[in-house]
């Protein structure tokens, strides 16, 4: 692939897109990023992150050697040796004293593909613990349950970026990626010069919104009633697609017959959004062949997300818009490799290759991959949320890898709370973050551009990030932590010996255990990923020379009952298909850049309607906590803020947390731009200062998640969960606003 001479092409360590990126040393001794035009998802252009993110190699601010609590509960340097001790040691003691479900594992959405898998494995194998999450619960979760209930499969999308320029129409259901992802705008933007519509759904007029045809700003909470409200009127006005709906979906008529009580006056009331506004949505969305709903945290982020995501799908399926060129449903996922890290055994109910850890086949062939009694396996464990409240309680002891509850969780001050009370915390981080502030032992790991592994981005798309340079001294890698760890805990038993260090050998066991699974990543490897510049899963190891998927040997124990997810891999392989092999009797295969064309991966091969209603929100204003609460991200800042929050560049364009008020509410609390805020709900209260804006409902606020203290979010955020996916409700929460100083009085600028 083509480079700048003496660079190292990688990707950017942030969002989903994994923007392509060169890397070279500079005669400074830093490092300089340059554009990688070769990489067709971002053709060389990044956000402001991306084109600071070497700023994170940098010494200063980062650890660089491990730190351990003294008796006076100070944290101090401490060896490397020193730390893996006591770390092994007290997670041993818990589990001696408590057994294996008293020791927790918290994982992250950033880690690579290697330390996600090899992750779950410590927590399945070396420890025996079912209690293992990670914070892309708090991502997409509820996506992936829709998508598995609809299509038998979850992919973020479907389909690659670009086919997003090529359709005719795009809902765009609370996203907000002129902010989140500043390079996928181009898509967007190419959309409608193609002649397309793009319709954003969201209650705020964010920057994406101000491009939108329409902009449809329902209440927070109400994404599902206006979702069914629109599938209402396709059925009322004749633009159901029956022969699609007859010959590739299942379950219409229950769904029809939920959608048909949600007619448009209803919606309206409920959600806010004028009837004929709802009835231009429906139109706009079918009078085009292709089209497509993209959703995010917005719809995602609530107690009833799963079934939020459910109704977006039933509108795709009764309008023939998914597995069609052009056309589908999809999620922009948020985390760099938010797709990948749930794939392969880092959450709490899946193993590697999106198996299932209650299916038996599932558990025979990981178990045979890993070497070990398939009955040695625990069951599934808490979700993310449910694992940090259990913390000082039924958990005891916690190993937090590349994650920041303290600041990213929901009721952040609860879960502030519940780590002090654990016997024992470990965590392993790049920076001190506030989280592993609380630890009882840090270690200093390697980032991004200091270590080579695979990443999956929002396209499904397998990446190989290489390492363009070396650590600091005194930083490991988290796979050689996991290593060490192992030997401690294996008494001697060589158990360290199923954790390699090396990321490649990591993956070539992640490629066996993911072999005829939903997620096969068995045809993939570093050498090809390093020539093809990405690959499409599923992708098969073996297809014979008509590009037909050879199954792996006993792989068709996996599962009982219709197709398992391996079987349907190797539909995917067939009809999509390699291209013939010449001279020998195996071919490559190529990836599946769509899936769904043939067939869903269901049993039937069809898609499944929800049949799903409207529900009031899990806290309702009242008189008390009148206004609701709605939170998000800045352009400049990412995530828990524990990376960004250390760049200059990036916090001269956002320095703090904001309340964002409409002047109308504004008027009525006697508020002025700047002025200090207070955001009080039933878990507590936050200050920041007023942003007025008419950009945004009268009756909702929003503030920004990125940062701790007196302006974290998080503190007032509910944990009300989703039944089915886990998710907590992020996205609103009654609260009421009060002024706590004027601006002229604390001179704050806003």
């Amino acid at each position: 692939m083509p480079t700048t001479t003496g660079a190292t092409p990688t990707h950017c360590p942030y969002c989903a897109l994994q923007c392509g990126m060169n890397l070279s040393p500079t005669p400074d001794g830093s490092v300089g990023v340059s554009e990688r035009v070769d990489f067709p998802v971002n053709r060389g252009a990044l956000c402001g992150k991306g084109a600071t993110a070497p700023a994170l190699l940098a010494p200063a601010g980062r650890l660089t050697g491990p730190l351990a609590r003294d008796d006076a509960g100070a944290l101090v340097p401490a060896t490397w040796e020193e730390a893996l001790d006591r770390v092994a040691a007290r997670l041993a003691r818990t589990r001696a004293d408590h057994g294996p479900d008293a020791v927790g594992v918290f994982g992250g959405g950033g880690l690579t593909n290697e330390k996600a898998y090899a992750l779950g494995k410590f927590a399945r194998v070396a420890l025996g613990s079912s209690q293992i999450d990670y914070n892309g619960r708090f991502c997409m979760s509820s996506a992936a349950a829709a998508g598995v209930r609809a299509f038998g499969l979850d992919r973020g999308l479907p389909f690659p970026l670009e086919d997003v320029s090529g359709t005719g129409c795009v809902v765009l259901v609370g996203a907000n990626p002129a902010e989140t992802m500043p390079p996928a705008l181009r898509y967007f933007d190419g959309l409608r010069e193609n002649g397309g519509t793009l319709i954003v759904v969201d209650p705020r007029r964010t920057r994406t919104a101000r491009r939108a045809d329409l902009h449809l700003a329902p209440r927070p909470g109400t994404d599902l009633a206006l979702a069914l409200g629109m599938l209402h009127l396709v059925v009322a006005e004749g633009r159901v697609d029956e022969e699609y709906v007859r010959r590739r979906t299942s379950g219409w008529e229950e769904a029809r017959a939920a959608a048909m009580a949600h007619w448009p006056e209803y919606v309206e009331r409920v959600t806010g959004v004028p009837a004929p506004r709802l009835r231009e949505a429906v139109r706009l969305f079918c009078a085009p062949p292709a089209a497509m709903v993209l959703t995010a945290r917005g719809p995602e982020q609530q107690a009833k997300g799963t079934d939020t995501v459910s109704a977006w799908i039933n509108l795709c399926l009764a309008t023939g818009r998914a597995g069609r060129p052009l056309s589908g449903y999809g999620c922009l996922t948020g985390q760099g490799n938010g797709q990948g890290g749930r794939e392969h055994g880092q959450k709490a109910d899946q193993l590697p290759g999106y198996r299932s850890l209650t299916d038996p086949g599932d558990r025979r062939h990981v178990a045979a991959v890993w070497g070990v009694d398939p009955r040695s396996l625990p069951g599934p464990g808490r979700s993310a949320y449910e694992l940090l409240d259990a913390l000082g309680t039924d958990v005891r002891s916690l190993l937090v890898m590349g994650s920041n509850p303290v600041v990213s969780a929901p009721r952040a001050a609860h879960v502030e709370e519940r780590l002090r009370s654990v016997d024992f915390l470990a965590v392993c981080d790049v920076v001190l973050s506030e989280t592993a502030a609380m630890a009882d032992v840090v270690l200093p790991v390697t980032q991004w551009a200091e270590e080579t592994g695979t990443t999956t981005s929002l396209e499904g798309r397998v990446l190989l990030r290489r390492r363009a340079v070396a650590p600091p001294p005194g930083v490991r890698g988290d796979l050689e932590v996991l290593h060490g760890l192992a030997a401690r805990l294996g008494g001697g038993r060589g158990l360290e010996e199923k954790f390699p260090t090396d990321p490649e050998e990591v993956f070539e066991e992640l490629r066996r255990a993911s072999a005829g699974g939903p997620a096969d990543y068995s045809g993939i490897s570093y050498r090809r990923l390093a020539e093809e510049g990405g690959v499409f899963w599923p992708c098969p190891a073996d297809v014979d020379g008509e590009g037909r998927a050879r199954p792996a040997e006993g792989e068709r124990a996996a599962g009982e009952g219709g197709a398992t997810g391996g079987e349907w891999a190797r539909g995917v392989a067939a009809t999509t298909g390699g291209p013939p092999g010449k001279g020998g009797p195996r071919a490559t295969h190529p990836g599946t850049p769509r899936l769904f064309l043939e067939r869903f991966a269901t049993d039937d091969g069809r898609a499944r309607f929800a049949p799903v209603s409207h529900r009031p929100i899990a806290e309702e204003p009242d008189d008390t906590y009148p206004v609701l609460l709605t939170t998000g991200r800045v352009v400049s800042q990412y995530q828990s803020g524990a990376q960004t929050r250390r760049i200059d560049a990036l916090n001269a364009a956002a320095p703090g947390p904001f309340v964002e008020v409409h002047p109308r509410l504004a008027e009525r609390l006697g508020a002025a731009e700047g002025d200090s805020l207070t955001v009080v709900s039933r878990r507590g209260r936050v200050v920041a200062p007023a942003r007025v804006t008419p950009g945004i409902r009268p009756d909702t606020v929003f503030m920004p998640f990125h940062w701790p203290g007196e302006g974290r979010v998080n503190t007032v955020t509910n944990p009300a969960l989703d039944p089915t996916s886990g998710m907590p409700e992020f996205k609103v929460c009654a609260v009421r606003v009060e002024v706590t100083e004027r601006r002229e009085a604390t001179g704050r600028n806003g």
